[in-house]
C-alpha cells in the first residue's frame, strides 16, 4: 500500500514537472504595489504611458526606461513574463535594420549606395526606449492586478459598461480560442500532419483556421445562452469593492510632479 501511495505521489510530481507548475511557483515574485488601490495604479499607468510617449529626448527616454524597470520589479514581474516582450523586440530589430537607412542625416555606416545616418539610429533608440518603457509600466502597474480587477477598476473610473463587458468577454474568449487551437493542432499532430510548403499543408491550415472560427462562433453563442439562462440583463455587476486610502492619494499626487518634471526637463 505504501509503495502504491509513493508511486501515485511520484506520478503527480512528474505531471506537475511536465506542466511546468513548479517552475511557475518558483518564478512568482511578490507584488510590492499590491497595497495600493487598483484604480490608482490604472490612473498612474495611463499618465506614465502618456508622458513616456511624449518624450523627445534620448536621455529622458532612457531615464523613463530605467524607472519602468524599477516599477516592473516592484510590481512583481517575473522573468518568465518578460518573454512577452519578444515580439516587440523583433519589431524593434526590424526598425533597427531599416530606419537608419531611410532617415537623412550624418552618415554613420556606408553599405554600397545605402548610408545609415546617426539621426536614424538615434530615432530607433528613442522608439526602443519608449516602447519598452510603456510596456514595462503596464506590466508592473496593471499586469500584476489581473484582468478581472483591472476591468472592474476601469468600470469604477467611469468607463462605459458595455466596453467593460466586451473587454471581459474578449479576454475570456482569447483563452478559450487558444485552448481550442491547441487541441486541434494536437489532433493534427496525432494524425502525423507535418506542415510543409505544399498544397496539402496550406489546405489543411486553411481548414484549421476555418474550423477554429466556426467553433469560436459556436462557443460564443453557448456562452451568450448560458448568460441569459443565469438572468443576465446587460448590466455589469461589480463584484469587487475598492477602498481608496490616503496612501493612494499620496501616490497619485507624488507621481504628478515627477511626470511633470520629466516633461519640463525633456522640453528644455
Amino acid at each position: 500500500m505504501v509503495r502504491c501511495h509513493l508511486r501515485d505521489e511520484f506520478r503527480v510530481i512528474q505531471g506537475k514537472l511536465e506542466l511546468g507548475l513548479f517552475d511557475q511557483a518558483f518564478d512568482e515574485r511578490p507584488d510590492r504595489l499590491a497595497v495600493f488601490d487598483p484604480r490608482a495604479r490604472v490612473i498612474i499607468a495611463a499618465l506614465c504611458a502618456t508622458t513616456v510617449v511624449s518624450l523627445q529626448s534620448l536621455s529622458m527616454a532612457f531615464l523613463a526606461l530605467c524607472s519602468a524597470i524599477l516599477l516592473a520589479w516592484l510590481g512583481g514581474v517575473s522573468v518568465r513574463r518578460l518573454g512577452y516582450l519578444l515580439p516587440l523586440e523583433l519589431l524593434m530589430l526590424v526598425l533597427l535594420l531599416t530606419l537608419p537607412f531611410s532617415v537623412p542625416g550624418a552618415p554613420l555606416l556606408q553599405l554600397g549606395s545605402f548610408a545609415a545616418s546617426a539621426e536614424g539610429l538615434a530615432l530607433v533608440l528613442l522608439i526602443l526606449f519608449k516602447a519598452n518603457a510603456v510596456v514595462l509600466v503596464l506590466f508592473g502597474l496593471v499586469g500584476a492586478i489581473g484582468p478581472g480587477p483591472t476591468v472592474h477598476a476601469l468600470a469604477s473610473l467611469g468607463l462605459s459598461t458595455k466596453l467593460c463587458q466586451l473587454l471581459l468577454l474578449t479576454l475570456r474568449q482569447i483563452d478559450l480560442v487558444g485552448a481550442e487551437y491547441r487541441r486541434m493542432r494536437l489532433a493534427m499532430r496525432a494524425r502525423a500532419f507535418v506542415p510543409r510548403s505544399d498544397r496539402h499543408s496550406w489546405r489543411a491550415l486553411g481548414w484549421l483556421i476555418g474550423m477554429l472560427l466556426v467553433r469560436s462562433l459556436a462557443r460564443g453563442q453557448r456562452v451568450a445562452d448560458a448568460m441569459r439562462c443565469r438572468g443576465f440583463d446587460g448590466q455589469l455587476r461589480l463584484l469587487q469593492r475598492f477602498h481608496w486610502q490616503r496612501g493612494d492619494t499620496l501616490l497619485l499626487f507624488g507621481a504628478l510632479p515627477l511626470l511633470a518634471g520629466l516633461l519640463l526637463v525633456d522640453s528644455s
